[in-house]
């Protein structure tokens, strides 16, 4: 299935594909056979009815650390439990690393890089294991998905027919280039002879965040493989269980032992070491801005190594005077709230002209109260819960400071259901620019909707955010796209679409969001050392 657009494939009229369809998995969560007791009712939805949780037909079977090919107990012995967002119950215990983990990663990547068969292995050759690992990706698509909702509580839909086929698809794009990786011949002054080298930068540090488990992995382990690299992987706390799995799946493919480590743990002991390590040639990291602030901090105090950072995001969402409002509103809907809110680039300040910004709100306020939230594994569900009791308070903690500093709360602002860490859509009127609701990253389904009434106005109330990571344009005239995506200080722009991620489209931010890019061609320099060499000529035919 092409997985390039997630605003089409995530459309509210999907359907399960044929081949997805017909197996035996999905057709038991549909029957919703195995259920635990747990209850969830929607509130919302017309078609809201009360339903019990299904339990995944899958088992959690690797949760230990990946380390040199093998899965093996983290050092203390440590363990610590993962959760079901849906019930806040425990999912499984995992292997908890820290730094002597770290170390023995660090250990086995130097060794796979310095020693071993990876870089030294044809491009070609590298590529084809990456094109091995994503048919095997395709051919477990089901079992991936269902353990990536069950730990992150994302729709299952979502995650079967867009994330898990986009994972495949951003393999296959890093497969492709790993054999177009090369130097250039340059002309210089004198008799010699000048050309570059770009060569894999060595052992590679990357630490994922848990909105986009599988996603993130593709987007750090792609490029860093293809370029011929080996890497120390450390998962967020909180969704650990898809990468370790489909780490199995890279060495089924033929990855070598020791080029891909997988550590799980926490960041204040695994993350600070991997980050400080002195081993470590190149840092990738995407979370939030103040973590990425000590990530930085810890790479430059320990070897100065270079660091990719992806980091938070408080992106405007513009709709024009000439807007047809049921798409923009629809747009918007699907910019805010797709993966329960908890997406870096969400269009999280909706800015409508003020011509148009009463309709604009009344529709908004309808489609949230229409938005199907429940159980993650029941079909049509578009909201499940968010990812812990930590972000769960975090986001109710912000509607309370919306609603005390007299934005309209025009629908939602509670919790949903009495387990889990389910919010109702929430929909805020009338917000205004030093709110805390508009100027800090919520990071949950929670819609602010602004009114704006220049272009030069929402231009410059647009840029006046600490972050730039994302906007969105919604108009029919042409220059007043130009004007807007050339003026907005951000590293992507959307015009009449949003969160739109083909392999091929660099992704990264301006200001406190980020430095680098991520995804496309920009993303294979963050792995790459380029080297000059000059060979003095003896009476050369030409120059």
């Amino acid at each position: 299935m092409a997985a390039r657009r997630l605003s089409s494939v995530l459309s509210r009229s999907l359907s399960l594909s044929p081949a997805l369809g017909s197996s035996s998995f999905l057709r038991s969560l549909a029957s919703g056979s195995s259920v635990s007791g747990n209850s969830c009712t929607s509130r919302y939805s017309t078609s809201a009815a009360v339903e019990e949780l299904i339990t995944p037909p899958i088992e959690v079977t690797y949760t230990k650390n990946l380390i040199n090919g093998h899965f093996v107990d983290a050092a203390s012995g440590k363990t610590f439990p993962t959760y079901d967002p849906r019930s806040g119950e425990v999912l499984a215990h995992v292997a908890e690393g820290d730094a002597e983990d770290i170390d023995r990663a660090v250990a086995a990547a130097r060794k796979a890089f310095d020693e071993g068969p990876w870089p030294k292995m044809t491009a070609y050759e590298r590529s084809r294991v990456l094109l091995r690992f994503a048919d095997l990706v395709e051919k477990h698509n089901d079992e991936i998905s269902a353990l990536e909702s069950w730990n992150n509580g994302k729709p299952f839909e979502q995650a079967a027919k867009a994330e898990v086929p986009m994972l495949a698809r951003l393999f296959r794009y890093y497969a492709g280039w790993a054999d177009k990786i090369h130097g250039l011949t340059v002309p210089a002054d004198g008799n010699y002879h000048v050309q570059t080298l770009h060569e894999p930068i060595g052992v590679a540090g990357q630490i994922i965040p848990w909105n986009f488990p599988l996603l993130m992995f593709a987007w750090k382990v792609g490029p860093a493989l293809a370029c011929g690299n080996t890497i120390v992987l450390k998962t967020a706390e909180q969704t650990p269980l898809t990468a370790l799995y489909v780490g199995r799946l890279l060495l089924e493919a033929g990855l070598p032992p020791g080029v891909l480590n997988i550590v799980s743990g926490f960041g204040p002991t695994a993350g600070a070491a991997l980050a400080s390590h002195m081993d470590v040639d190149k840092l990738a990291f995407t979370g939030s801005t103040n973590t990425g602030k000590i990530v930085l901090e810890l790479a430059a105090r320990s070897n100065l190594k270079p660091v990719t950072l992806e980091l938070g995001g408080k992106s405007p969402f513009i709709v024009c005077e000439d807007a047809d409002i049921d798409h923009a509103v629809e747009l918007a809907h699907f910019a805010l709230f797709f993966n329960q809110g908890q997406c870096c680039c969400a269009g999280s300040r909706t800015f409508v002209h003020e011509s148009v910004y009463d309709e604009f709100t009344e529709k908004a306020k309808a489609r949230a109260l229409n938005r199907i939230v429940g159980d993650p594994f029941k079909k049509g569900v578009e909201q499940g819960p968010q990812i812990d009791s930590e972000q769960f308070k975090k986001i109710l903690k912000y509607i309370k400071s919306g609603v005390e500093s007299n934005a309209t709360l025009e629908c939602g602002g509670e919790r949903f259901g009495s387990k889990g860490y389910f919010i109702q859509p929430t929909v805020f009127s009338n917000v205004q620019d030093d709110m805390l609701i508009a100027q800090e990253e919520i990071f949950g389904p929670v819609q602010t909707i602004l009114k704006f009434k220049e272009i030069d106005e929402v231009i410059r109330r647009a840029n006046a955010s600490k972050y730039g990571l994302a906007a969105g344009v919604f108009t029919k005239n042409i220059d007043t796209a130009n004007t807007l995506t050339r003026a907005l200080r951000a590293g992507t722009v959307w015009v009449n679409c949003f969160d739109v991620f083909d392999a091929a489209i660099p992704f990264g931010g301006y200001k406190m969001s980020g430095i680098g890019r991520e995804k496309g061609i920009y993303s294979l320099s963050n792995y790459l050392q380029v080297k000059a060499v000059v060979t003095a000529l003896k009476k050369p035919a030409w120059l």
